[in-house]
């Protein structure tokens, strides 16, 4: 074999072994983000996850808001990116207690029972404005000391929260997407799954409560979400009770 024929060869199986060196690589990556995706969504691969869907989904006719339809098929495909299964649930058939299987629940209180739950029983420091009759604070939040009422189209804000429970030792947490109007469930969704590295960067697979605000839907749809603030710790202390009405005494 000549030095030419030699050089040759070596190129030749030089090159292949920084190809598999390279495709070696590029897999443990792929598959580094892929398991880091899975912890923070808790859908190991063929998990089982549950999307409970608001009022209207149980009904005779299976309706549920365009909007929501929109945000269940961005977590769908958020599920099918991990490897992982989703059962659509009516709000008000779901039964399984925390920690069982993941959950996404999409939904303000007034239009989901399930998001009502997890409100009273995890998050006791956020109250939403549920009262049916037109007023300046119906669909309000209130958060801690703070309140935020619904400009619709304008100014309306959402909550995004993943919790865990001491059952499930963190691996299978509930998240939620409570909006005030339904175009604001979608850009929740979206939001988490636009930025769900950073949040994983920034949190972890720990609880965090975050409030969002969707601006000037009516003119950019779900597209142009702020980050409000994050509200983990005043969402989960238990606001004050309200003082009781003291009695009035008329003079004899």
């Amino acid at each position: 074999m000549n030095d030419d024929v030699r050089n040759i060869v070596l190129g030749v199986v030089a090159a292949g072994i920084s190809a598999a060196v390279g495709w070696l690589a590029r897999t443990y990556l792929w598959k580094r983000k892929l398991r880091r995706k899975q912890a923070f969504f808790g859908l190991p691969d063929n998990a089982e996850s549950l999307l409970v869907v608001n009022r209207g989904a149980g009904g005779p006719d299976l309706m549920v808001m365009r909007h929501d339809v929109f945000a269940l098929l961005e977590l769908a495909a958020l599920i099918k990116d991990c490897n992982a299964h989703a059962q659509v649930v009516p709000h008000d058939t779901a039964r399984q207690g925390f920690g069982e299987r993941t959950e996404f629940c999409v939904g303000g209180p007034a239009s989901n029972r399930r998001m009502a739950a997890h409100l009273s029983s995890l998050l006791p420091g956020v109250r939403v404005n549920v009262d049916p009759e037109p007023g300046p604070d119906r669909g309000a939040f209130q958060v801690g000391s703070e309140r935020y009422r619904v400009e619709v189209g304008k100014a309306e804000y959402a909550l995004l929260a993943r919790l865990t429970v001491d059952q499930s030792n963190g691996s299978r947490p509930v998240f939620l997407f409570c909006g005030q109007t339904s175009i604001t469930n979608q850009a929740t969704t979206r939001y988490l799954a636009r930025n769900h590295e950073r949040l994983t960067r920034k949190h972890g697979n720990n609880t965090f409560v975050l409030l969002l605000k969707v601006v000037n839907s009516q003119a950019y749809g779900p597209d142009v979400v702020e980050l409000v603030a994050d509200v983990t710790r005043a969402a989960q202390t238990p606001l004050p009770a309200p003082a009781a009405p003291r009695n009035s005494h008329r003079a004899s």
